[in-house]
């Protein structure tokens, strides 16, 4: 995978944070969601590289980025993720750019977007709508399809020791089960076993925890803050979801971004949760449309 990309580790605020970079033109960066690690972006990144200067990072705690030590989800806050990206941009000598991120890596570019409005040019969201909706509107049926909200923030090390009686397991069955045909058929073998491989190690499960710890605890109310105080995100964003994925269930993603979002596009593409590798062509057509304009 990856094949033309450098690698490199770029110290952020307070992890080292592991890139691969390629290409030229407008910077992009690239951030995953869980449980997964940049190894998602695989199937298109060589595509973007074509048209501007992809980044493809791991967050903290995931992959081969660094795993601070954390307690309640502290060192796991998406403002603190998001100055990560904000230091290895720089780092990186891009003072401004574009970004996407799926799934957890879709929080951290949002708040990105609120803390550092200076930085971002162009926002694309996948799957997600903002985290303090997710708790708002979690009725039973959404219970049942985001169970890992809850199950993940519970105190150390409940989540964390059950996950490790068998993390492959876990891992395989987390994200089939978010998958329009409920299988992994869709996904690159290699990608797979380096979520794996990233998956094994306590550390990193005790950082997807806190990641999730700090929605509820930290995440959840800086989201609240904001709407309070009437900051929306000044980047023209797009929204894109599965039609069969996590937030189509609910309210109109497109609406409740609209609440957050000066300037919002967007809409459903078939497939399930993870866009990028059950829909690739469809998602890098969406994607370049929006950046290169």
């Amino acid at each position: 995978m990856f094949d033309g990309f450098e690698t490199r580790l770029v110290t952020g605020e307070g992890a080292e944070i592991f890139v691969r970079t390629r290409g030229t033109g407008a910077p992009l960066l690239l951030l995953h969601g869980y449980p997964q690690t940049g190894a998602m972006w695989a199937g298109i990144a060589d595509a973007l590289a074509q048209h501007f200067s992809v980044v493809v990072a791991d967050l903290r705690g995931y992959g081969q980025s660094s795993a601070p030590a954390s307690q309640g989800g502290v060192g796991y806050s998406k403002r603190v993720m998001a100055a990560d990206m904000v230091a290895a941009m720089q780092a990186l000598g891009h003072q401004r750019f574009n970004v996407a991120g799926h799934d957890r890596g879709a929080r951290v570019a949002y708040r990105l977007a609120l803390d550092s409005p200076e930085r971002v040019d162009r926002l694309a969201v996948i799957d997600i709508v903002p985290t303090v909706a997710v708790w708002e509107a979690m009725d039973a049926k959404a219970a049942m399809k985001t169970y890992h909200w809850p199950f993940l923030a519970q105190p150390f090390p409940m989540p964390e020791t059950l996950i490790a009686a068998d993390p492959d397991a876990y891992l395989d069955h987390t994200i089939a089960s978010w998958t329009a045909s409920g299988t992994l058929d869709g996904f690159d073998p290699r990608a797979l076993e380096a979520y794996r491989a990233s998956f094994r190690q306590p550390a990193r499960t005790h950082a997807a925890c806190e990641d999730y710890r700090a929605g509820w605890a930290i995440d959840r109310l800086l989201d609240t803050a904001d709407r309070s105080a009437g900051r929306r995100i000044q980047a023209p964003t797009l929204a894109l979801w599965g039609s069969s994925g996590i937030p189509a269930t609910g309210s109109s993603p497109l609406d409740i971004w609209r609440e957050w979002c000066v300037d919002v596009e967007g809409g459903p593409i078939k497939g399930g949760h993870f866009l990028v590798e059950e829909a690739p062509a469809e998602a890098l057509a969406a994607l370049l449309a929006f950046f290169s304009r």
